[in-house]
C-alpha cells in the first residue's frame, strides 16, 4: 500500500497548540487519478469510498455545469486546462455539448498596472451586480514567474466577501507565460461559465507591459484601471493600451488623492481626444471612482450599460462577437499546427542534430528551418490525429 509522511512546517513553533494545526503532507507514490493526481490509500485500497466520483462521465459535466454547479464546473474547466491529449478530446466534446448555452453574457476585460486596484474594484463592482440580482463569474489571471514557472493565484484573498457569494464565482489561472497574460484556455473557461448561467463575466488580466490585444479579442467592453500621477499628455499618448480601453478608469479617488484624481481625470479626457475610438460609434471617456468607498462604481455600470445599448443599436456589438470567433479559430489553427509541428516523430528526431548545427555554426537558423520545414509531411501529421466527436474513426500510425 502507497504511504505517506507529514511534517511540521518551517514557520510552525516548536511548543505548537491547537493555532497552528497546519502540516506538509509528502507526495503518495504509485496511486494516480486520471484527472486529479494523488489520491488517499485508503480510497486506492478499497477500505473507503470517496465522497465524489474520481472520473466524471461527459454527461455529468455538461448536465452538471448547465444546473449551475459550482464543483463540477471547476472541474470541467480544470479538464479545459489540462494539457493531456485524452483530456483535450473530452473538453471538447463537453465544450461543443455547451455553445448552444453559451454569448448571453456580457464580457467585460479589465486591465492596468499592477497596485491600480484590479482586484479590489472586481470585488466592489461584482458585489454590487450580485445585489442587482447578476450571476457574476470573474476570470482572474495570474502572473507566472519566469523562474519557477509558479504562480500564487491569490486574488480569491482580495475577494474575500466576492468569493464567498453563492451568486459568484472566482477562478484564478496562471498566465503560463501567454500574450498579454492570459491563459491559453481563457475563452473555452468564459463559455464554460455562461454555460453555468452567469450572465456578467469578469476577466481581470495581468497587466504587466505584454500586449492587452488578447484580452481586447475576448471581450466586449475593455476597461483600462490607471492611477494618478501617471504622466503627461504625450506619455498617455505613447501608451498604445490606451487605443483598447472603451473606459479608462482613476481608481482610489478617495481622502486625500480624490483632487488627484480629478486632475487625472481631466488629463486623461486630454489625451483621449487624439486617439482614435476603440469602438466604433462609443466616445471613450475617462471616470473616478473608488473601490472603497464604492463612489462611482454604480455610475460605471451605467456607463457598460450604455455600451451595450448603442454597439446593439448599431449591431457594432454583434459585429465584434462575429469576429472575436473567427479570430478564436485563427488563433487555434497557429496553436493546432504548432502542436502538429513539434510533436511530429520526424522532427523531433531530426530537432537535436540540427539544433547543434545552429549552435556550432554550421548551418544559420533560417537554413536549419527551411530544412525542417521540408522534413515535415502534413498527411504524416493529419493520419495522427483525433476525431473528436466519432473517436472510432481515429487514425493510428
Amino acid at each position: 500500500m502507497a504511504k505517506y509522511t507529514t511534517s511540521k512546517p518551517s514557520w510552525v513553533p516548536e511548543e505548537k497548540d491547537d493555532k497552528f494545526a497546519c502540516s506538509v503532507m509528502s507526495g503518495i507514490e504509485g496511486v494516480k487519478d486520471t484527472t486529479t493526481g494523488n489520491i488517499n490509500p485508503m480510497l486506492a485500497s478499497g477500505k473507503m469510498k470517496p465522497k465524489r466520483r474520481l472520473i466524471m462521465s461527459e454527461d455529468e459535466y455538461v448536465d452538471g455545469v448547465l444546473k449551475g454547479d459550482r464543483m463540477v464546473l471547476s472541474r470541467a474547466i480544470t479538464l479545459i486546462e489540462s494539457n493531456s491529449s485524452k483530456h483535450f478530446v473530452k473538453a471538447q466534446r463537453v465544450l461543443q455539448r455547451l455553445l448552444p448555452h453559451t454569448g448571453k453574457a456580457l464580457r467585460i476585460g479589465i486591465t492596468g498596472v499592477p497596485g491600480a486596484g484590479k482586484s479590489t474594484i472586481i470585488e466592489a463592482f461584482g458585489n454590487m451586480l450580485c445585489d442587482r440580482g447578476h450571476r457574476v463569474a470573474v476570470l482572474s489571471v495570474d502572473p507566472t514567474s519566469s523562474v519557477t514557472r509558479g504562480s500564487i493565484l491569490g486574488d480569491k484573498t482580495r475577494m474575500g466577501t466576492l468569493s464567498r457569494r453563492q451568486e459568484a464565482y472566482i477562478r484564478p489561472s496562471p498566465a503560463g507565460g501567454t500574450l498579454g497574460g492570459v491563459a491559453r484556455k481563457s475563452r473555452e473557461t468564459m463559455l464554460m461559465c455562461e454555460a453555468a448561467g452567469y450572465d456578467v463575466i469578469l476577466i481581470e488580466t495581468v497587466g504587466v507591459g505584454q500586449s492587452e490585444t488578447t484580452v481586447r479579442s475576448m471581450v466586449d467592453f475593455f476597461m483600462l484601471v490607471v492611477l494618478t500621477g501617471a504622466g503627461d499628455d504625450l506619455q498617455g499618448i505613447k501608451k498604445g493600451i490606451m487605443e483598447l480601453a472603451d473606459a479608462i478608469v482613476i481608481n482610489k479617488a478617495d481622502g486625500d488623492n480624490l483632487l488627484k484624481a480629478k486632475v487625472a481625470r481631466g488629463e486623461y479626457e486630454r489625451m483621449i481626444e487624439y486617439i482614435r475610438p476603440a469602438t466604433e460609434g462609443w466616445q471613450t471617456h475617462a471616470y473616478t471612482c473608488s473601490a472603497y468607498t464604492k463612489d462611482g462604481i454604480p455610475e460605471l455600470w451605467e456607463v457598460i450599460r450604455a455600451f451595450r445599448e448603442v454597439t446593439e443599436k448599431s449591431g457594432v456589438f454583434q459585429k465584434r462577437r462575429r469576429g472575436q470567433l473567427l479570430e478564436w479559430m485563427h488563433s487555434m489553427i497557429d496553436e493546432h499546427l504548432h502542436s502538429l509541428f513539434f510533436e511530429d516523430p520526424v522532427i523531433t528526431g531530426r530537432m537535436p542534430e540540427v539544433r547543434e548545427a545552429v549552435l556550432q555554426g554550421v548551418i544559420s537558423p533560417t537554413q536549419a528551418v527551411k530544412e525542417l520545414v521540408n522534413m515535415f509531411d502534413v498527411d504524416r501529421a493529419a493520419r495522427r490525429q483525433v476525431d473528436l466527436f466519432h473517436p472510432e474513426r481515429e487514425t493510428r500510425t
